[in-house]
C-alpha cells in the first residue's frame, strides 16, 4: 500500500520531471523551422548545421565549467539559472532579424541544456520516496529525452497550423518556462550542504586506466548516436522539404520527434535486456538505423527516413544507456563524476563536428552525397564498436544489478 509521503514524493517527482520535459523541449524547438530561417535570412546548409552545433559546443563549455554546480550551489538554483537560459534563447529567437540572433539563442540554449542535463536527472531522483530510485530513473529518462522529441512536435504543429510560424512557437514556450519556474519554486532543495557560486569548479575530463578498455567502444556508439540525432535535427528538415516535396512542417517535426521517443524506448529496453547485451546490440540496431537513413538518401523514400529514425533512436537509446552504465561501473567512486563528464562532452561533440561536416560537404557534393559520406563514416564507425564489444564484453553496471534484482 503506498503512503502519503510516498504519494507526495511521487508527486514532486513527477512535477520534476515535468520541468525536465519544458527545459529539454526548448533545444529542439526550433528544428522543423530551419527551412523557414533559410528563406528568411538566406543562408546556406553549411550555416544551418554550424547554427545547430553552437548549441554543442554551449553544452559542452557548461559540463566542463559548471558540471558540479547542483551539487555545490543546489539543484533548485541551477535549475532556475537552466530556465532563465531557456527564456532567454526564446527572447533570442523572437527578437530574430538576422542570423547573430540565431547563434545566440542556440547557444544559450545550449546553456541552459547543460545545466539541465545533470541537474534535473539528480533532482528528479532526489524526491524519489525511499527504494524508487529505479523509477525515478525511468521518470528522468522519459523526461530528458519525451522533452527533445516535444520541441520539434511542438514546433511543427504551431508553424503549420497557426499564425507568425518563427514566432508562436517561442512565445508558448517562454510562457511554458515562467510556468516551470513557478512549480520550480515550489519545490524542496534536496541538497542539503549547499556552497557558494564561488566554489564551483571547472570538470577535467578523466580516464581512469582501467576504465578505457570500456570505455572506446561505449564512446564510439555514443558518438554515433549522438553524430545521427545531430543530423535528424539539423538537416533532415531540408531533406525532406527539398527531395521528399514535404512541405507540412508537422510531419516534418514529427519525424524527427520519432528519433527521441524511440530512444526513451531503447533505454527502458536496458533494464530488461541488461547492460553487458545491451551494448553491442545497440551497436547493430545503430548500424541499421544509419543503413536506413543511407537508404533514404539513396532512394528518397519518406517511410525509409521515418524507419531510420525509428530504428536509429531505439538503437542510440539501447547504446547510450548501456554505454553510460558501463562507464559509470568500471570508473572507481571518486573518479566517477569526471569520467561521466567525459562521456558526454565525447557525446555532444558527436552532435556538432558530424553535423558541421555535412555541411561542409553539402555545397560540392549536395546534400544527398553528404549524408551518404557521413552514414559511411558513422557504421564504419559503430561496427568497429560493434565487433570490439563482442571480442570484449564489457561487464554490466548499477542497471544491470537492478534488472537481475
Amino acid at each position: 500500500m503506498v503512503g502519503v509521503g510516498d504519494r507526495q514524493g511521487w508527486l514532486r517527482c513527477l512535477l520534476a520531471g515535468a520541468v525536465f520535459v519544458v527545459g529539454m523541449t526548448g533545444t529542439t524547438l526550433p528544428t522543423p523551422l530551419y527551412p523557414l530561417y533559410q528563406e528568411e535570412f538566406g543562408f546556406s546548409e553549411l550555416t544551418v548545421t554550424v547554427v545547430y552545433a553552437v548549441y554543442a559546443f554551449g553544452v559542452i563549455g557548461v559540463l566542463l565549467l559548471a558540471g558540479d554546480a547542483s551539487d555545490t550551489v543546489g539543484r533548485r538554483p541551477t535549475l532556475l539559472w537552466g530556465l532563465g537560459f531557456a527564456a532567454a534563447s526564446a527572447v533570442c529567437f523572437l527578437c530574430a532579424d538576422d542570423l547573430g540572433w540565431l547563434y545566440a539563442g542556440r547557444l544559450l540554449s545550449g546553456f541552459s541544456a547543460g545545466l539541465f542535463t545533470g541537474a534535473a536527472t539528480a533532482y528528479v531522483m532526489d524526491l524519489a520516496p525511499p527504494g524508487g530510485e529505479s523509477r525515478a530513473t525511468l521518470v528522468a529518462t522519459a523526461a530528458n529525452m519525451g522533452g527533445l522529441g516535444c520541441g520539434p512536435l511542438l514546433a511543427g504543429l504551431l508553424a503549420e497550423y497557426a499564425p507568425e510560424p518563427l514566432l508562436l512557437p517561442f512565445a508558448v514556450h517562454l510562457v511554458l518556462t515562467v510556468l516551470a519556474a513557478v512549480v520550480l519554486l515550489r519545490l524542496p532543495e534536496t541538497v542539503r550542504e549547499r556552497r557558494p557560486l564561488t566554489a564551483v569548479r571547472p570538470q577535467r575530463p578523466a580516464l581512469p586506466a582501467q576504465v578505457r578498455p570500456v570505455f572506446v567502444p561505449a564512446a564510439l556508439a555514443s558518438f554515433v548516436g549522438f553524430a545521427l540525432f545531430g543530423v535528424f535535427t539539423s538537416v533532415s528538415p531540408a531533406f525532406l522539404a527539398r527531395f521528399l516535396h514535404v512541405d507540412n512542417h508537422a510531419v516534418t517535426g514529427l519525424v524527427v520527434a520519432l528519433a527521441f521517443f524511440a530512444s526513451t524506448a531503447g533505454q527502458l529496453a536496458v533494464g530488461k535486456v541488461g547492460v553487458a547485451r545491451s551494448l553491442p546490440l545497440g551497436c547493430a540496431v545503430l548500424f541499421a538505423g544509419l543503413a536506413l537513413l543511407a537508404g533514404a538518401l539513396a532512394t528518397d523514400l519518406l517511410v525509409l527516413v521515418v524507419l531510420s529514425a525509428v530504428v536509429g533512436g531505439a538503437g542510440q537509446g539501447l547504446a547510450f544507456r548501456a554505454a553510460l552504465s558501463a562507464v559509470a561501473g568500471a570508473a572507481p567512486v571518486d573518479r566517477r563524476a569526471a569520467v561521466i563528464s567525459t562521456l558526454f562532452v565525447v557525446a555532444y561533440t558527436g552532435i556538432s563536428v558530424p553535423v558541421i561536416g555535412v555541411g561542409l560537404l553539402s555545397d560540392p557534393l549536395g546534400l544527398e552525397r553528404a549524408g551518404l559520406v557521413f552514414t559511411g563514416v558513422m557504421l564504419a564507425l559503430v561496427a568497429s564498436a560493434g565487433i570490439y564489444l563482442l571480442r570484449r564484453p564489457v561487464r554490466g553496471g548499477a542497471d544491470e544489478g537492478r534488472a537481475r534484482s
